[in-house]
């Protein structure tokens, strides 16, 4: 939900008018979400909602949410779309709505930013167990930033306030990115960050740039205070 507020001055005999507006991708949109989403929140934990009666658990963040239950019944989908569209007068977007079977095998789902599945035991056992790790559009994501906090308008950026840069917002993802089993995703970003910076350094010099004699790039970059993951 893409909304903002704005006040728009009517008479001067007149007190403002509070009016809201649609705004894509507003700044505000977040709050405006969640203010206006309690209500939803309160209907479906009040006594005669489905935190009760289906034993679901809802979990929400700004306009997106999931509802966890044992069984996806039609009350309470009919329960969800009444109260979001009749209700509050708001639009579902049923492309990106779907129920999900977590136990079923290669089924997953994807949730700020995180992909959720269930896994095979590594030790080869039978059981299976949760696993959450960044999803591919967060991956996705995140090299494109990488991209341009490398590309050709950083050639007059000092390598050390760069390499900086990079660690501030490295540190960053990795902190948001730390649930469940991230090593394989910071594996993929500590690779790629470090192809990005090769090709940065051969591209701002004109003779082509190289490590110290006997060293490897990676541990040339390493020296200079590049983290890893």
């Amino acid at each position: 939900m893409s909304l903002c507020i704005s006040l728009r001055p009517l008479e001067r005999s007149r007190p403002q008018k509070l009016e809201v507006i649609h705004c894509v991708r507003g700044v505000i949109s977040p709050l405006l979400a969640n203010i206006y989403l309690h209500w939803f929140d309160k209907a479906f934990h009040r006594a005669d909602g489905p935190a009760h009666w289906a034993q679901a658990k809802l979990v929400r963040y700004a306009d997106d949410f999931v509802v966890l239950a044992r069984w996806q019944s039609q009350r309470l989908r009919e329960f969800i779309e009444g109260k979001l569209e009749r209700w509050l007068g708001l639009t579902v977007n049923r492309e990106k709505t779907r129920v999900v079977q977590l136990t079923e095998p290669k089924a997953s789902l994807d949730f700020l930013g995180y992909t959720f599945r269930f896994d095979r035991d590594r030790h080869g056992g039978a059981c299976r167990y949760l696993n959450l790790a960044p999803s591919a559009k967060a991956l996705a994501r995140e090299r494109e930033k990488l991209r341009q906090m490398t590309g050709p308008d950083q050639c007059h950026t000092p390598l050390p306030e760069l390499i900086k840069t990079l660690n501030g917002h490295l540190r960053g993802w990795k902190k948001y990115f730390s649930l469940g089993y991230p090593a394989q995703a910071h594996r993929q970003i500590n690779s790629f960050v470090r192809a990005r910076l090769t090709y940065h350094f051969q591209r701002r010099s004109q003779r082509g740039y190289r490590p110290p004699q006997g060293g490897s790039f990676y541990e040339h970059l390493n020296q200079r205070g590049l983290i890893i993951l």
